[in-house]
Order: C-alpha cells, then sequence, then structure tokens
C-alpha cells in the first residue's frame, strides 16, 4: 500500500505529534508498506521518506506554540506532492490544523483517515468551514476518549478510539547515561501548563544528593533559569537529540511528568516505561489512559510540589518500590508498540479504500 501521512506541525520541531507521524512511517515501511512523510520541515528533514513543504510559523494554539505552515507556498507544495505521488490512502494527524492537512482535505486527492491528538479545547473548530471539512474523511480516529469528545464537541462525527504508538526497539538499543548520584529526568516545553515550576519547586524538598535533567527549552526557560541558578543540582541540557533523549530517560533513576493540563494521550510515560525506568506524573485524566490503577506510575495530584516531592523520594529511596514500577510499567508499554498502532492503521486504511470505491 502506497501511504501519504501529513503532519501539520514541523518534523525538526520536538513535539508529540511528530514523534508519532515519524514512527509510524518506519513501523508502516517495516511491514513493507511504501508509506512517504509531507510536513514542514525548519532545516534538514529528520529521516528518509519525508517530503518537506517548507519553513513553519510559530503559532499560540491550545496553551503552546504549535510549529505550522498555513502560508500559501506551503498550500502550493502539498498540492503538488499530493498529485504527484498518487497515494492509496492519505493519514491526516491533526487534520484541522491550518496548514497542510486543511490544504488535503480540500484536495481530497485519495481515501484520507484523520487522527485528533489533542485535547483541552482548540480555537480551530470555531473556524467556519471546519465542520464541512471534517466530513472529507472516510475514517477518523482519536489517540484517547478526551480528544474524541474534543472533536465530537467541536465538528460532530464518530471517532474510532486508538492510542499512541511507542517503538520498544529504539529504548532497548539505547545505551543508558548515568551521572552516579539519583537522578531524575524532565523532557517537555519550559511553558506553564507543562508545569516544569511545580516540579523545580519540589527540588527544595529533597535531599542533597538528588539531580535534576532538565531537557528541551521553551519561553520560560530564561526566567527559570534565573530563578534556579543558585541550585547547583539542575542541569539545563536544553533541546537534545533524539539519542541523547532515549539515553537520557534511559540512565535516569526516575523520569518525572509534573503536566498541569492539556494533555490527551501520556506517550512520554510509555516511552519511559519502555525504557524501564520508573515514572511519578500529575493524575491527568489522559495519562489515566496509560496508568490504569497506579502499579505502573506513581500519580500526584497536578500542581502540588509537596506531594510530588514525597513520591520522588519515595521512588528514589525504595529500590523495590521502583522495581515494581518498572516490572508493571513496561508490561504496560509493550501493548502500546508502534508495530501493533501499524497494523491498527492498516486495517483503517483498508476500509477507508473499500468505503471510497463503494461510493
Amino acid at each position: 500500500m502506497r501511504i501519504g501521512i501529513i503532519s501539520p506541525y514541523s518534523l525538526t520541531s520536538a513535539g508529540g505529534v511528530q514523534v508519532q507521524v515519524l514512527g509510524l512511517a518506519r513501523a508502516l515501511a517495516a511491514k513493507g508498506h511504501d508509506a512517504r512523510v509531507l510536513a514542514p520541515c525548519d532545516g534538514a528533514p529528520p529521516q528518509t521518506g519525508v517530503t518537506p513543504l517548507g519553513a513553519s510559523i510559530p503559532t499560540f494554539a491550545n496553551g503552546s506554540v504549535a510549529p505550522i505552515a498555513p502560508d500559501f507556498a506551503c498550500t502550493l507544495r502539498t498540492v503538488r506532492a499530493l498529485r504527484d505521488e498518487a497515494f492509496d490512502v492519505v493519514h491526516l494527524h491533526e487534520p484541522l490544523c491550518p496548514g497542510p492537512t486543511q490544504t488535503a482535505l480540500f484536495l481530497r486527492s485519495a481515501p484520507t483517515v484523520g487522527t485528533w491528538h489533542a485535547a483541552g479545547g482548540s480555537l480551530a473548530y470555531l473556524v467556519p468551514g471546519t465542520r464541512w471539512l471534517a466530513t472529507r474523511m472516510e475514517i477518523r480516529a482519536a489517540v484517547s476518549a478526551d480528544a474524541a469528545e474534543m472533536a465530537h464537541d467541536g465538528v460532530g462525527g464518530e471517532y474510532e478510539v486508538v492510542f499512541n504508538g511507542v517503538e520498544l526497539d529504539l529504548f532497548d538499543s539505547a545505551i543508558p547515561k548515568r551521572n552516579g548520584a539519583p537522578t531524575i529526568a524532565y523532557i517537555g516545553r519550559h511553558e506553564p501548563r507543562k508545569g516544569l515550576t511545580v516540579l523545580l519547586d519540589a527540588m527544595s524538598r529533597l535531599p542533597e544528593g538528588v539531580r535534576l535533567w532538565v531537557m528541551s527549552r521553551g519561553p520560560q526557560t530564561e526566567e527559570l533559569q534565573r530563578r534556579y541558578q543558585r541550585d547547583t543540582r539542575i542541569e539545563w541540557l536544553g533541546r537534545v537529540s533524539e539519542t541523547e533523549k532515549l539515553e537520557r530517560i534511559k540512565g535516569a533513576d526516575v523520569f518525572c511528568v509534573p503536566s498541569l493540563r492539556g494533555e490527551s494521550f501520556g506517550v512520554v510515560l510509555l516511552e519511559a516505561m519502555a525504557a524501564r525506568t520508573p515514572v511519578v506524573a500529575s493524575d491527568l485524566g489522559g495519562y489515566r489512559n496509560v496508568v490504569r490503577v497506579g502499579d505502573e506510575a506513581v500519580l500526584v495530584p497536578p500542581g502540588d510540589s509537596a506531594a510530588l516531592a514525597s513520591a520522588l523520594i519515595e521512588v528514589l529511596k525504595q529500590p523495590d518500590r521502583a522495581a515494581d514500577l518498572v516490572a508493571a510499567g513496561r508490561q504496560r508499554a509493550e501493548q502500546f508498540s508502534m508495530a501493533r498502532l501499524a497494523d491498527t492503521y492498516v486495517d483503517m486504511y483498508e476500509r477507508a479504500i473499500a468505503k471510497r470505491n463503494a461510493g
């Protein structure tokens, strides 16, 4: 099957949707399908099989900054690519986001599957015409019940709930990076909804020997670095490569996800579980898609730095507890393998093609 996968977000910017798009393309290729990714790129494409659609324009959306490309040049490149490639099926991620996914819906050059990722509300659904655009897909999917509910409230329709996948082999082959001290790892944009300030406040309650790796950057980076510059236990790593990210997650003693809101699916939790690293995270609806009864991770009330610190100390000081979390977490991650997700989408692609052929 010749499959076109379109991301509205720049593939050279860090983000959960981009990770899913690239990982899915690799998994489909491993199963013998001809999968090609179309997306904005601010620089060289991150892997083979990518058609770059131009540079992105940082745009505020859903409490974050999205690297999208709603400009006319991107539209022309998208139209040209879709006509030249002649895909059997097109898979749109965040299909109503301004940019190449909307262009693909207008063109409708092949049977189409759309996947919604976001939860927590989006102004994109208030733009005139989006409800009509949504009807131009044969099949609609969402990565969680929360994402499906938001999409339904915005544009109506029915959604098949799937999941976000994790590439287990990448974590198995990663070489853990360690520093000889109990270490907490954090990765995510430095913006209010990600809760980094809560984790940094919790550090004041942790033993002196505990270290913190802070990966990525964001609008709060400089302010937080100034505020916590005297705490030498905090190592500000900035943006890291995908390889280093895997090595840091696998080498940490605990992985912390202190988000406050706006999370539709806990794929970052799954990544740590795949790396066999115990997880402490906020108790959010999106993360409950991954953590069922508390045996795969420790969940704490969002925004409660004291509770977060207590949970981190529990994992760091109780090896048996950490080992139990690792075992249950890895077992849970295996249920969300990218290879299994690829099979789920192939079934959707085949049904989308049959539906288009039927009428």
